[in-house]
Order: structure tokens, then sequence, then C-alpha cells
């Protein structure tokens, strides 16, 4: 089969997940989404409608590949098959973008369907840093790290979030992914302060910009508790600190993520257009 075509960079404009029951709208009109982002795991195997329709895809849009299940933090050693199958996947795709979370997901050999936080310890570090080292060498490309949304912070960490990932960033040559939703319900969970976090990240190592929607809820105390669902439409906090952001910082490829209960392609593509509106002053 012939090869994707090659894209350099994702745009400096509005992009979305891909969900396989918009194929025949963005086709026919992708109004303002000029990039998708795919999820690695969908696609690893050889053949069917799925890879036939990213393939399609893949001739009139940049693609960003975002993998879920490498298991970046976790303290076992990486699943060599997966990596193996990833990098088949990156090798025809070559896709503009490869990202994934800064979290764990495995134990033993047991893999655990959640993206779970980590104490931001110097053991911790080295074990992220030798993991990125090792998946960008199998793929031979960079890969970008996105900040997790996290519900609670851990006693033993000896360093910053934003600290942890300026130093993996040092030691493995990686960029990063900023995902402002993940900000906010971070920072709300743990009484934080969203804008400080943006002003202490290394945000011109920032490659791709998410954004999503979140569940609200009240914990036993009755204190806000914010769950990351990517299941409603992103919340004017979360735009307004990325207004803010892109302003700090200049224009990035920027995603809106929708992963469940996911609407029809007008509401989406309204996300889109959206995020490019905010887009729009900052690349003048």
């Amino acid at each position: 089969m012939l090869d994707a075509t090659t894209h350099d960079a994702l745009p400096l404009a509005s992009g979305v997940g891909y969900k396989p029951q918009h194929f025949s709208d963005i086709v026919a009109d992708p109004g303002p989404v000029r990039w998708l982002e795919i999820h690695a795991e969908n696609y690893m195997g050889d053949g069917g409608r799925p890879i036939a329709q990213l393939r399609h895809l893949a001739e009139r849009f940049p693609i960003s590949v975002h993998g879920v299940g490498l298991s970046i933090g976790g303290e076992g050693t990486l699943d060599t098959d997966h990596l193996a199958r990833l990098r088949h996947l990156v090798d025809w795709l070559k896709p503009a973008s490869f990202s994934e979370h800064l979290a764990w997901s495995t134990h033993d050999t047991a893999f655990l369907n959640d993206l779970l936080p980590l104490p931001y310890t110097e053991a911790t570090l080295t074990r992220v840093a030798e993991h990125i080292d090792q998946v960008q060498e199998t793929l031979g490309r960079e890969m970008l790290l996105e900040n997790p949304s996290t519900y609670l912070a851990f006693a033993e960490s000896e360093m910053a979030e934003t600290d942890f990932l300026r130093e993996v960033t040092r030691r493995t040559g990686c960029g990063l992914l900023l995902d402002i939703n993940n900000v906010f319900v971070s920072c709300t969970n743990q009484k934080l302060n969203p804008r400080d976090y943006i002003a202490n990240f290394p945000l011109d190592l920032v490659g791709e910009v998410h954004l999503g929607g979140h569940d609200a809820q009240e914990d036993e105390h009755g204190a806000p508790l914010l769950i990351d669902s990517h299941g409603t439409e992103v919340v004017d906090p979360v735009w307004t600190l990325y207004a803010e952001t892109v302003v700090a910082m200049g224009p990035r490829p920027t995603l809106v993520e929708w992963d469940n209960d996911v609407p029809d392609w007008p509401v989406l593509a309204a996300e889109a257009e959206r995020a490019a509106r905010i887009l729009a002053p900052v690349l003048q």
C-alpha cells in the first residue's frame, strides 16, 4: 500500500480528536478543522475499514498520534510488543506529531484502564526519562509529554509538576503537550491557582495544546471535585485560561478532545471554531 502523505508539522490551527462516526462529515466539510488526532491503540491492526479511512484522511489532513497505553510512568519496563506495534503505525502513517501521558497504567502483567498519577521524585524522574528515551529511540522521533489531570498530591513529591516536566525535557529532549483542561482540573481539585501553574510552565517547549470538557462534582466535604471526562463542551473558565495562555506563549496547534458521549459533528466543529477564533488575533 502507498504510504500516507508526510506532514512536517501540525498547523497553527484548531483540530479535533477523530471519531469514525464523523468520517463522512469531515470529508464533506471539515469547517474550521485543519488537523486530526487519533488514539494510537485504535489503529495498531492491519487492514479493515478503520485503517482505510485513516489512510484517506491522512491524504488531506496532518495527523497527530496520541498514545494512551505505554504507561510511561510505570515501574516495570515498557511493553516492547506494544512499542513495536506503535512503531509500525508511525512508520506507515508518518504523523506530524506523537504524544503520550505523564501517567502509569500497568502493574506487573495487568493493564489498568486508567491514567494514574505519579509522585514527583528523583526516582520517578529517572524512570520516566529512561522510558521516554526508549520511546524516542524506537520511533526515531520526538515525543510530546502531556501534563496529567490529578485529584490529589503525593506527600513524597520532591518538586512541583512544572519543575518535573521541565527536567524531563532537559534530560530527554522531548517536547510538551499542554492540556489546559487538565491544568484547570488539577488546580481546582488541589486548591491551586491555574494561572500560577501556567506562569511556571515551560511554555517555550509546548508543541501542542489540548482542550476538553470535565464533570463537576463535590467531595465528601462539599468542596468542588472535577473529573476529566472528555464528555462535554469546554467550560468558559478553561477557554479564558486558554486565551491567556496563547497570548503569553504564542499560537500552538490546538486540539478539542471529546471522547465520551460524542456529539454530532456540528457541535464538535463549533468547539473547534471557538478555538480558531481565539487563535486568530495571536496569529496576526
